[in-house]
């Protein structure tokens, strides 16, 4: 356990009290908890990399880390209704079908390798912009209109994108050759 992990498990125990900030109408707290997420998800990336502190369980926390929070406020901000619950069930549906995906490869002897494709972290920025621009105009009061139907529009389509190319590339491993014998 090095201080990027830690980091990262700090930023796992934000989750709860982000989900807490928001569904307590306190979105102002919700933004800046998002903010120091955000803040600290950079620090212990370049304290890992700068230092060589990159490690098995970092490489695995991180990821985890980034989907806990951005779920958990896709989830909070769609029972608040403050974001339409469409667009929480498409996020959260993205992230089920490819880990449901990767879990039926491992199960077949099958394990796909895991790198995030471009268009995935482009999706990615797309929804924490989302969630920042939202968080932000609940907890300081003020219009988002063009720009918030202009970034949901982006979350939809790149989150569609996304699935979508990583649902081929687990097609193509799944049916390439035969699985590696015991």
């Amino acid at each position: 356990m090095n201080i990027p992990n830690l980091i990262t498990l700090g930023r796992i125990l934000l989750v709860p009290v982000i989900v807490w900030a928001i569904t307590s109408g306190q979105m102002a707290i919700a933004f800046v908890l998002f903010f120091i997420a955000g803040l600290s998800d950079a620090v212990d990336g370049f304290l890992a990399k700068r230092f060589n502190m990159q490690s098995e369980i970092g490489a695995l926390l991180d990821p985890l880390a980034d989907k806990c929070l951005l779920v958990s406020i896709y989830v909070a901000l769609g029972i608040t209704a403050d974001i339409p619950r469409w667009l929480v069930i498409l996020v959260v549906s993205r992230d089920i079908i490819i880990v449901g995906a990767v879990i039926v490869s491992w199960l077949l002897d099958r394990p796909i390798p895991m790198k995030p494709l471009m268009v995935s972290k482009l999706n990615t920025v797309a929804q924490v912009s989302f969630a920042a621009l939202i968080l932000a105009s609940l907890g300081f009061g003020f219009s988002t209109a063009p720009y918030e139907i202009a970034l949901m529009l982006c979350v939809t389509v790149l989150t569609l994108l996304s699935v979508s190319f990583y649902l081929v590339e687990w097609a193509r491993h799944m049916s390439a050759g035969a699985p590696p014998s015991p």
